[in-house]
C-alpha cells in the first residue's frame, strides 16, 4: 500500500462503507417501491423510487472518488425485508436519520481533518440529500397513518432528482440551480 493510499485510508474505508450503504438502500427502495404500487400508494412509491434513484447517484459519485483515491468500489447487496408500506417509510425515515445524525455527520469530520476535500463533498452531497427524504418520509408516513389516500402519497407523483448530488424535491423550484450542488433545474431528472 504506497503513503498516500496509507494515510486515506479511514476515509476509503468511510467511502466504501457509505457506497455498500446506498448501493443497499437503492436496492430496498425499488422493492419497497413495488409493495407501495401493489398497496395503491402511489405517491409513496414514486419516492420510494426517487430516493433510490438519489441513492445510486450517491453509490456512484462515492465509487467515483474512491476510484481516484486509489481504492476498488465493491459491496454486497443484502436480502432485503419488505414489510407494509407504513412499515417500509418507517424503516426507510430510520436509515435517512441515521446517515444525517450520525454516520455522514463523522465522515464528514474525518474527511476534513485529512483534508480529502474530494470525500469530503461526496459525504456533504448525499447528507444534503437524505436530509431531503427524511423530510419527505416523514410526511408520507404521517399521511399513510392517517389513510389519506387522496393526497400526494396516494395519488400518482413526480419528484425531481438533481443528477449531480440526488437533492430530491416533489415540487419544481423557483430557484434556477441545486440549492446543494448548483446544478441547473433543467438538469434534474423527473422519476414517478
Amino acid at each position: 500500500m504506497s503513503q498516500a493510499i496509507a494515510e486515506k485510508s479511514a476515509t476509503i474505508a468511510n467511502l466504501l462503507a457509505a457506497y455498500e450503504g446506498e448501493s443497499n438502500a437503492h436496492a430496498k427502495y425499488d422493492f419497497f417501491a413495488a409493495k407501495a404500487d401493489a398497496e395503491g400508494w402511489l405517491g409513496a412509491a414514486s419516492l420510494f423510487r426517487a430516493a433510490g434513484r438519489a441513492e445510486q447517484l450517491h453509490a456512484a459519485n462515492h465509487a467515483r472518488v474512491i476510484k481516484q483515491l486509489g481504492g476498488e468500489a465493491h459491496c454486497e447487496i443484502h436480502a432485503v425485508e419488505v414489510k407494509s408500506t407504513l412499515e417500509n417509510l418507517k424503516a426507510a425515515l430510520a436509515g435517512e436519520q441515521y446517515e444525517v445524525n450520525t454516520m455522514y455527520p463523522g465522515f464528514i469530520a474525518e474527511a476534513s481533518a485529512r483534508e480529502v476535500a474530494s470525500a469530503k463533498r461526496t459525504f456533504t452531497w448525499a447528507m444534503e440529500a437524505e436530509k431531503t427524504h427524511a423530510e419527505l418520509f416523514e410526511e408520507a408516513i404521517g399521511i399513510v397513518e392517517l389513510r389519506i389516500k387522496e393526497s400526494w402519497v396516494g395519488l400518482p407523483c413526480a419528484f425531481y432528482v438533481c443528477a449531480t448530488c440526488g437533492y430530491t424535491t416533489r415540487t419544481r423550484e423557483e430557484q434556477a440551480r441545486c440549492p446543494v450542488c448548483n446544478l441547473s433545474y433543467d438538469k434534474f431528472e423527473v422519476i414517478r
